[in-house]
């Protein structure tokens, strides 16, 4: 079975290398023809159309990208990056795409980990929606409208223009792009008392493979379910959501609890094993160790943070936290109260009082080199376990992390087949791994991806199983992908099982249905049903 597993691995990587050399020989004509088409169809086509040539090219490419990994002289660079400034726009790029063979991918915030909405094997251009920032907020409906190009940090922003006391369950990171978080499943530390930001979506427009822009309605149930939690990108490309906003306190309040191993961090990690998933809703503690300098020099150690939001009061959450987790020793000097949008900051920069207008800052070129993984806990590891992890991690060196995200709540009462994201109970949290290197050097880099392998397999004893779980929004080639040109129903399944579990064939039937011939794909992009290669 091995045997046969690697030859068709083998025989896909060669027909991928075929397909390349093939386009390769025929992409600029082609390009070339696309472009024609683009420009015939758009008015002043010069602000829509970037080519390499272009002096702005290289920065619009690197503003809207996270990794260093994937900003390297040998990285792949799409032969144009379209930024449309009106669904028009986006309707002709399909159109004009289709014809000539041109891949598109689709970008709308750039954290995407692994890059493939901005990098492929194969001709592509990047489709970037950053341009779409429209937010309109109505109160009175307790609903918004916000543009998939918009940043998570933006929309806080516009509800805190309109109101205090209403929030959306979004990522703590301000400068993710609302298209792909939100069809990727959308994190966030109000998840326990609303669920994701899929679980709170109730329309959307998105441009269909023939161009045509559909709405809930026109699009039907099936397609419209797909895109929250599927990843949107496999079935078009979303221009916007209609979101539903949640009601929260005119304060709530946060806190960092640092416990070092000396001062028993192992045990408080461990009792919050047991306990995170049963405070109560309005409460959410992140566990997030990391790697730092050891009391002696030269020596290594982990520092373990334990991040909270509570929405309310500190004379409430006192009693709740001391009564269920008096191994935390929360102090009421340790807690902080402040309006919900200034909290969004907290998770991001600590209790640094900075001004919420931080929250429209853009993405700048990328400083970091990073791999990240995720990884679903469903029984508590023991502390010989927790010990070991801590051992392993102090070998893996400096700017080595782990979040351990709780569940419980809302997240509990959600059917596993309410959205394509089926991680709801049975959990008791999610694990993102992440390590990151400055120094742009073959040795470093090779050391920070081996170590991150090593990690990960080792982990293996302690996480879901049958398939081992994994979070789409943290995206990871290595769990299994395909070819940039090539799609194959064998190793969709493998990356498809982990991401969705039993809801990939649902995913794979709507695929078939709205996009039959694959036009819109990427190395983990939901395939058609015809068993063959696309």
């Amino acid at each position: 079975m091995k045997t046969m597993k690697k030859l068709s691995s083998f025989l896909i990587t060669i027909l991928a290398i075929f397909l390349s050399l093939q386009h390769s020989t025929s992409s600029y004509s082609s390009f070339d023809n696309f472009l024609t088409c683009l420009q015939n169809h758009i008015p002043q086509s010069s602000s829509v159309i970037f080519t390499p040539t272009n002096p702005s090219f290289s920065s619009l490419l690197l503003n809207h990208t996270a990794n260093r990994r994937y900003t390297t002289p040998t990285t792949p660079k799409p032969l144009a990056i379209i930024t449309p400034q009106n669904p028009s726009h986006v309707q002709v790029a399909i159109i004009c795409a289709k014809p000539y063979g041109i891949q598109i991918r689709i970008r709308s915030g750039g954290h995407d980990y692994e890059g493939v909405s901005y990098v492929s094997q194969v001709p592509f251009v990047v489709l970037d929606m950053f341009i779409f920032r429209s937010i309109e907020i109505d109160i009175a409906n307790e609903t918004a409208w916000v543009g998939a190009g918009a940043t998570l940090g933006e929309l806080y922003y516009s509800i805190a223009n309109k109101s205090d006391v209403y929030a959306f369950p979004g990522g703590v990171c301000h400068t993710l792009g609302t298209g792909g978080h939100i069809s990727g499943g959308g994190y966030g530390n109000l998840m326990r008392k609303y669920g994701l930001s899929v679980d709170n979506v109730i329309d959307a427009n998105l441009v269909d493979v023939n161009g045509k822009i559909l709405d809930r309605k026109s699009m039907g149930e099936d397609l419209f379910w797909a895109i929250r939690g599927g990843g949107a990108a496999s079935f078009g490309v979303v221009l916007s959501w209609k979101i539903k906003l949640v009601p929260v306190p005119p304060k709530v309040t946060v806190f960092n609890v640092k416990k070092s191993l000396e001062q028993g961090a192992t045990d408080v990690v461990y009792k919050w094993q047991s306990v995170a998933n049963q405070l109560h809703e309005d409460l959410f503690i992140r566990v997030m160790p990391m790697v730092v300098n050891g009391t002696q020099e030269g020596t290594k150690t982990v520092l373990v943070s334990f991040i909270g939001q509570f929405l309310g009061q500190i004379d409430r959450l006192l009693p709740l936290v001391n009564e269920s987790f008096p191994e935390l020793g929360l102090q009421k000097s340790d807690c902080i109260e402040m309006p919900w949008v200034n909290s969004t900051l907290f998770w991001v920069f600590g209790p640094n009082q900075n001004p919420i207008e931080v929250l429209l800052t853009k993405l700048k070129p990328p400083t970091l080199f990073f791999k990240s993984r995720s990884d679903y806990v469903k029984e508590p590891i023991p502390k010989s376990g927790i010990e070991s992890i801590w051992k392993l991690m102090i070998e893996g060196g400096d700017n080595v992390w782990m979040q351990w995200n709780p569940y419980g709540g809302k997240m509990h009462e959600i059917s596993p087949s309410e959205t394509p994201f089926p991680h709801r109970a049975g959990n008791l949290f999610l694990i993102q791994y992440y390590a990151s290197w400055v120094k742009e050097d073959i040795d470093v880099g090779h050391h920070y991806m081996e170590f991150s392998k090593k990690f990960y397999a080792f982990m293996a004893q302690y996480v879901s199983k049958f398939p081992r779980e994994a979070f789409l929004n943290y995206r990871d080639i290595d769990i299994g992908a395909n070819p940039s040109g090539v799609t194959n129903m064998m190793v969709a399944k493998i990356y498809g099982s982990k991401y969705f579990k039993e809801n990939f064939e649902r995913l794979v039937k709507v695929k078939t249905m709205v996009d039959p011939d694959n036009f819109f794909k990427h190395e983990q992009s939901i395939p058609p049903s015809r068993h063959r290669l696309f």
